[in-house]
C-alpha cells in the first residue's frame, strides 16, 4: 500500500525541519491526503490502459475489459483474447502490445509483483522492461502501490511546477535540477512528491 497519513506527516515534518520553504507551505496548505493503490499486476495494467486518454475514457475501457475477461482481468485471459475483441474494448494496436508485454512477463514468472527488488532503482529496472512503461510509470507504481518512502519522480511536470512554486524559483526546474534540489530530503522524497502535487494548484501559495 502507499504512504499512510502518518508516514506523510512524519516525512514532511522531517523535510520542513531542514527546508523553511516547505515549513511555510505546510502551514498554508496543510498535509496532503494519502494516495494509495493496491499492489500487483492490475494496478500497472490500469496505468497502461489510462495512458494518453481521459479518466472517463480509461474507466470505460476498463469496464469493457472486465465485462470481457472478468473482474480481475487475469493475464492468461487477456493473452488469450482476440485482437478484435480487445479493440472492441477500446485498446489500440499499440496499447495491446503494451498490455500483452505486461501479461507475458507475469505469466512467464519473470515479473513478480510480490517480490520486486528492495532497491528502488533495481525495482524500476524490472518494471521498465514492460513495453509502454517508462520510469515515471514505474515510480508512480512504487510510490502509490508499494509506499516506497524515497521515490522522487523528478521527471513529472507537476512535481517540477510544484518545486518552482514551493521554493520560489525563477523558472520551472529541469528533471536534473529537480532531482538535485531534493537530494537533502532523502529518505522522505516520496512524501515531498505527494506534497508538490497537493500544492500545485493551491492559489494561496
Amino acid at each position: 500500500m502507499g504512504l499512510t497519513a502518518d508516514q506523510l506527516r512524519l516525512g514532511l515534518d522531517a523535510i520542513a525541519a531542514r527546508e523553511p520553504a516547505i515549513a511555510r507551505a505546510l502551514t498554508v496548505a496543510g498535509y496532503p491526503e494519502p494516495r494509495i493503490q493496491p499492489t500487483g499486476y492490475a494496478t500497472l495494467l490500469r496505468t497502461i490502459v489510462g495512458q494518453q486518454v481521459s479518466v472517463a475514457s480509461a474507466a470505460s475501457v476498463w469496464a469493457r475489459l472486465e465485462g470481457l475477461l472478468g473482474d480481475t482481468i487475469p493475464p492468461e485471459a487477456l493473452l488469450a483474447a482476440e485482437f478484435d475483441a480487445l479493440r472492441g474494448c477500446g485498446l489500440s494496436r499499440q496499447k495491446q502490445g503494451y498490455v500483452r508485454s505486461l501479461c507475458e512477463l507475469v505469466v512467464a514468472g519473470s515479473l513478480d509483483f510480490s517480490s520486486l527488488p528492495a532497491d528502488d532503482e533495481e525495482a524500476i529496472a524490472q518494471l521498465v522492461r514492460i513495453k509502454g512503461v517508462g520510469r515515471w510509470s514505474a515510480e508512480i507504481y512504487l510510490l502509490f502501490a508499494e509506499g516506497r518512502p524515497d521515490i522522487w519522480p523528478a521527471g513529472d511536470l507537476a512535481v517540477q511546477a510544484g518545486m518552482h512554486k514551493l521554493l520560489g524559483l525563477d523558472a520551472r526546474p529541469s528533471e536534473k535540477e529537480t532531482r538535485a534540489l531534493a537530494e537533502d530530503w532523502r529518505p522522505h522524497r516520496g512524501a515531498a512528491a505527494i506534497f508538490t502535487w497537493h500544492c500545485y494548484n493551491n492559489a494561496a501559495l
